[in-house]
């Protein structure tokens, strides 16, 4: 016969996967009743064991920032749920640990089996009573919600016995004292973290969030964004938690925008820092070859054995890695790389490949990875065989990186070739009279050549509403060797640098400027 008392639940939602939802009202202060015999009407006994429940024999199972190893692999089986709670109906003395018989104690071990597991269990040091109110913890909490509400021989007892580690005693009292509450008094990032746990543990999601907002609030370091990106997966996951786990990401973007400058100390990173990192598309980085290059370079530190850094660049890093912005020199490299699996290889390869193949007008936005913040930026570029050699180079900036133009940067493009030459297109800000700062274009050798030619140049621009390229400078330029060779306009769009980067510019789609070169070499007369 189920508690009457919990009647007043039964117009909640009870999750049955995936806990999306939570039990009751979170906002009311029932502080005063706590532990008080007038206001409970059951008895919890909280039996403390010497040792950590359902831990393995090396003695991992459980996080705090006092024994947290950044640079330990997390095994596959730490992405499951550690020590989970299965609260359904039914279960028997033989089941697994993590299932509640191994925290709900009801009058001790089965006694014809106890002399044989005695050397097997933990010892329980004490037990600490504490008078609680159903409807309270309920209300709170989906583990004593079903607790309280399933049927079962427990959830009809006066005296309820739980089992907990006596690490864990510290924050399941806290624990207990928000159910009642609604406050907290750690205000340590240990303390909170453990409280955390046990809030998943028991499943109070409002506990969770709350620790998730103080431990935001707490000064981030390195140690501490790694520590909440390693979380397990049930925490990790929860949406209470994500503000937490995305603040600890957006802290190893900033602190690494710049990896040039961080090569050692990123290289030492644990799997989670790293891909937080490479995830990020303001990474300040010469070219997307470089990215590839540090991915495999931190691979083979962290897993020398080839048949585990395989693994782990397919399944994990190989996203990180934005295959159509590489070069195509390095994606030769890429097809006869050991480290990747060679079928694996091909397929990127290949989507690279028809990327750059692509007209700009027929996949404009279909690229799921967008270009990083480039030193170097790539180039998508279409060449034509035809009487004359011809070709249409791609280029596309975003609005920040022509901010960070002012007041005298400038953004060279990766080198392409034509006719066996290979040239560069640099953006930059110029200063013309009357209008001040202008955005300026330009065509340039990579280096000084022998022979002289001639370009043929049309620069043009997407515009709005139509989004369709529009020409907006061209003319012809002699390229003679043994000189400075560049050409291009200083004012590329005819207006003020204000104008131009303002938020209703025509010019900025989606917060992108995409530009088009075409060029054909003649003969020079």
């Amino acid at each position: 016969m189920r508690d009457s008392s919990l009647e007043i639940l039964d117009h909640t939602v009870v999750r049955n996967s995936g806990y999306s939802s939570e039990v009751g009202r979170s906002d009311a202060d029932f502080g005063f009743a706590f532990n008080d015999s007038k206001f409970s009407d059951r008895l919890l006994c909280i039996e403390i064991v010497s040792e950590p429940l359902g831990f393995t024999p090396d003695g991992e199972g459980s996080i705090s920032l006092a024994t947290w190893d950044p640079n330990r692999k997390r095994r596959r089986e730490d992405i499951t749920r550690e020590n989970a709670i299965d609260i359904a109906a039914g279960y028997s003395d033989e089941q697994s640990l993590n299932h509640p018989d191994h925290f709900l104690n009801d009058n001790g071990m089965n006694n014809e089996n106890q002399d044989e597991e005695e050397s097997h269990s933990p010892l329980v040091t004490r037990v600490k009573t504490i008078h609680i109110s159903s409807p309270i913890l309920a209300a709170k909490s989906i583990f004593f919600y079903k607790l309280f509400s399933n049927g079962m021989k427990e959830s009809e007892q006066h005296n309820v016995n739980l089992r907990i580690n006596a690490s864990e005693e510290a924050a399941f009292m806290e624990l207990l004292n928000f159910i009642y509450s609604n406050t907290l008094t750690s205000n340590s990032a240990p303390a909170l973290l453990d409280v955390l746990m046990a809030a998943d543990k028991f499943e109070v999601s409002s506990c969770m969030r709350h620790c998730s907002s103080l431990l935001r609030n707490l000064p981030m370091t390195t140690e501490s964004a790694l520590l909440y990106l390693n979380l397990p997966s049930s925490v990790s996951m929860a949406e209470a938690v994500k503000p937490l786990t995305d603040a600890a990401k957006q802290f190893l973007i900033v602190r690494y925008k710049d990896i040039t400058k961080s090569q050692d100390e990123i290289l030492n990173l644990p799997l989670s820092g790293f891909k937080a990192i490479l995830s990020s598309d303001n990474l300040q980085v010469p070219c997307e070859d470089a990215i590839y290059d540090f991915v495999l370079k931190w691979a083979r530190i962290h897993y020398p054995k080839m048949e585990e850094r395989r693994e782990i660049l397919t399944t994990r890093l190989a996203k990180c890695i934005r295959f159509p912005y590489m070069t195509c020199k390095k994606l030769r490299k890429v097809m006869t790389c050991d480290d990747f699996d060679p079928k694996f290889a091909q397929k990127v390869v290949l989507e690279a490949l028809f990327f750059k193949a692509e007209s700009e007008s027929e996949t404009p936005d279909k690229n799921p990875n967008l270009p990083r913040a480039y030193k170097i930026r790539p180039v998508k570029v279409i060449g034509f065989n035809l009487t004359r050699q011809q070709c249409i180079v791609y280029v596309d900036l975003k609005r920040e990186e022509c901010v960070s133009l002012v007041p005298s940067g400038t953004i060279y493009t990766e080198v392409f070739h034509l006719g066996g030459k290979g040239f560069i297109l640099a953006a930059r800000v110029m200063d013309q009279q009357n209008l001040g700062h202008c955005f300026g274009l330009f065509l340039a050798t990579q280096e000084k050549m022998l022979g002289s030619f001639a370009v043929d140049y049309e620069f043009g621009a997407r515009s709005k509403p139509n989004e369709e390229y529009v020409s907006k400078y061209k003319g012809t330029y002699d390229f003679i060797g043994a000189r400075s060779n560049a050409v291009g306009c200083k004012n590329l769009f005819g207006i003020p640098w204000n104008s131009f980067i303002a938020e209703e510019s025509v010019y900025f789609i989606n917060g992108v400027v995409h530009l088009r070169a075409q060029l054909t070499i003649r003969q020079s007369k």
